[in-house]
């Protein structure tokens, strides 16, 4: 499901003005390494006279894509030893990735995916899923199916209704969660109805992918809105990205802005290293410092988890600033700690 006028081509993005005629050859070659598209929604927020855009940096290509690093790779958070069947990820005990697409309706330059979304012909076949669902279905250890891709939005509202409705008739599966860039990205497309079919049996929740607050235009307002006014809530998550957000004053005009639209950040991600994504890193050092400047600053309820996804398939951890420092014991034997507050005073503590 695309809109009439995205971009798709590199002379679509020399035609918008977001590109030189000169830089088109170059980019020709990343984008034939790696899917484009941008929405018109997103193409509108771009300033082409600043090339330090923020919204340009997260979706317009870059030479610098096709050069690789040793340390970056085609799955960097390991997908594939985990993979237990077509478009089926079982990673935790408790819950599976169903990936029904491969297809998004922009593609993110730093994407951890970036290997695979974008085939044209990617969506999962009748077979692939109904082997699927059959194995969610035989584990009632499965407690929450995380739609994913790919963007699952992508879908027809008839088809993704069908594959909510497979899911449930399986018992065991009390929990639901979307991971989707469209209600940001693309928000027409949830309409009233579509948030409407998302109340279930079970609890659907909603994670939409938001990286910077100029994304959260009043159109965005509006899908988020008839997301939780239908009854389902929804969770943000954003990706640590230097030249985008890795500055604690715009990570904190974006979830103060997430909380007041009702959606709660959940996830801030350290960048995977997908191949060609060196322009984006910043340090674990330098994402705590920011985590420890919005402690400071920012309501409880608006700050994220700082995790990071370990390469090789081995999970998600937290890994913001601590401000316990154990110092040893105390003479009733009670641990004696340093407790930092979020001015970053020290305090004896014993406990």
């Amino acid at each position: 499901m695309s809109g009439a006028g995205d971009l798709r081509r590199v002379a679509d993005l020399v035609a918008a003005g977001l590109v030189s005629v000169e830089d088109a050859p170059a980019l020709a070659r990343v984008v034939d390494r790696f899917a484009l598209a941008i929405t018109d929604e997103m193409a509108a927020l771009i300033d082409p006279a600043d090339p330090s855009d923020p919204i340009a940096a997260q979706f317009v290509p870059s030479p610098e894509e096709l050069d690789v690093r040793p340390d970056e790779t085609t799955d960097p958070i390991g997908d594939g030893p985990h993979e237990v069947a077509p478009g089926l990820t079982h990673r935790y005990p408790d819950r599976v990735l169903l990936k029904p697409t491969h297809l998004c309706r922009v593609y993110c330059r730093f994407c951890f995916r970036r290997d695979r979304v974008g085939d044209g012909e990617a969506n999962l076949s009748e077979a692939d899923l109904d082997a699927a669902i059959a194995y969610v279905a035989a584990r009632p250890e499965i407690f929450e199916v995380i739609l994913t891709g790919g963007d699952p939005l992508v879908l027809s509202d008839r088809r993704l209704a069908a594959i909510l409705d497979r899911l449930e008739a399986i018992p065991h599966v009390e929990v639901v969660r979307i991971h989707s860039r469209v209600p940001i990205v693309d928000p027409t497309r949830v309409s009233a109805a579509t948030a409407r079919l998302l109340r279930r049996r079970f609890a659907t929740w909603m994670v939409v992918h938001v990286d910077h607050p100029r994304e959260l235009t009043e159109d965005a307002a509006a899908a988020l809105a008839r997301l939780v006014d239908a009854g389902v809530p929804v969770l943000s998550q954003t990706t640590l990205l230097t030249g985008v957000n890795a500055d604690a004053a715009v990570l904190e005009a974006l979830f103060r802005r997430l909380v007041a639209l009702r959606v709660k950040p959940y996830y801030l991600h350290h960048l995977d290293r997908a191949e060609g994504t060196l322009r984006y890193r910043a340090t674990v050092e330098e994402g705590r410092a920011i985590m420890a400047s919005l402690r400071g600053s920012l309501t409880g309820i608006a700050q994220p988890t700082y995790v990071l996804d370990i390469p090789g398939g081995h999970g998600k951890v937290p890994i913001g600033p601590d401000p316990l420092t154990k110092l040893g014991e105390a003479e009733d034997g009670a641990t004696r700690w340093s407790v930092e507050d979020p001015n970053g005073d020290a305090h004896d503590w014993e406990g």
